[in-house]
């Protein structure tokens, strides 16, 4: 049976990615690498924990004895990268947490599955011919835009915090084996995800359970910046359709489409909550403005024709959609 390796899948994307991709592919066994860090929970995977085709392994991507040992073990036939350091705010105040494992670890990941995989540059071992690794990263290691245009895949990179800067040069790394070794490489680069399993301290889960709770809403500088939101689920899809059709050593933009300002997302959570749960007064007068963070980005925004026109992607869900579905898992989380 094809064994593939998904590290970081006890966060929030990877979470949600390993149960779609278990469900889609019966005759692929999934091994999910995970330090189980503050942002990794292993109850996100209590969907599958019962599958026979999964198995999880507590350890390091940066610990290349042990990711070595899983690949003599299980002989992995695609790699599909998520974990990362991923907060800005925590980059900001421990910026050598996120080179470690987002630039170190990501060499560890890239170094052994090409030694692994291939005889010399530019030749595969012919067991591991079509053997893949793909890369998520971000929007963020684009900087920001202003008032308008989109990032392309030919967007240079400016990135503006110790986290994307991270991710941009784990990004050039994977870059780099392509052209190098000719690694069989696929980067893909998202827009702000949204839905179930989001780790509390993000934007959207902080909305709504200081709203349920009775707390102030903080909400930083203006409420200005933009985003472009991208619904989990749509992002898996996408993250799939790259993976197991993507073109060799490409780069793919996945974006909702969806650009929203931080202030209009918590008006529109409170004025759902004010349908679905309501009380005295509204929810919008927990709404609280802090003060901004440093370096703080303006607006990103995808352009995704790219994934969109070649392997026919298309986010199925808008934000006004999505939110109502992510409102009610959260509530149902809290037991609200």
């Amino acid at each position: 049976m094809e064994t593939v390796l998904i590290t970081g899948g006890a966060g929030f994307i990877g979470s949600n990615f390993i149960f779609y991709f278990l469900e889609k592919n019966k005759n692929i066994q999934v091994v999910n690498l995970d330090l189980l860090t503050y942002a990794g929970n292993i109850s996100n995977l209590k969907e599958v924990k019962n599958n026979s085709n999964y198995k999880f392994i507590k350890g390091d991507i940066c610990d290349r004895k042990l990711v070595e040992s899983l690949f003599k073990e299980y002989k992995f036939s695609g790699v599909i990268h998520f974990a990362a350091e991923s907060h800005v705010d925590n980059s900001i105040e421990n910026p050598d947490t996120f080179v470690k494992t987002n630039v170190f670890g990501t060499f560890t990941l890239l170094d052994v599955s090409k030694n692994f995989w291939m005889k010399s540059p530019n030749k595969h071992k012919n067991k591991f011919k079509n053997a893949r690794f793909h890369h998520i990263s971000t929007d963020e290691v684009y900087g920001t835009l202003g008032d308008q245009g989109l990032f392309s895949e030919q967007t240079p990179y400016a990135p503006n915090s110790p986290y994307s800067a991270s991710k941009a040069s784990s990004d050039f790394l994977v870059r780099s084996y392509f052209h190098t070794y000719g690694m069989n490489v696929v980067t893909t680069n998202c827009s702000n995800n949204y839905g179930p399993k989001q780790h509390n301290e993000k934007l959207i889960p902080t909305i709504i359970r200081k709203a349920i709770s009775g707390e102030k809403i903080p909400i930083y500088g203006d409420g200005k910046n933009i985003r472009d939101w991208l619904y989990v689920l749509d992002h898996c899809i996408g993250i799939d359709l790259v993976f197991t059709k993507g073109s060799v050593g490409e780069t793919y933009n996945i974006g909702g489409n969806n650009e929203r300002n931080n202030l209009y997302i918590a008006n529109k959570i409170c004025e759902i909550l004010d349908e679905i749960l309501p009380k005295e007064e509204s929810y919008k007068k927990q709404i609280h403005f802090v003060k901004d963070r440093p370096g703080h980005d303006f607006r990103y925004a995808i352009d995704a024709s790219k994934i969109e026109n070649s392997l026919g992607w298309k986010a199925n869900e808008n934000f006004e959609s999505g939110i109502l579905k992510t409102i009610k898992w959260y509530l149902k989380k809290h037991q609200v």
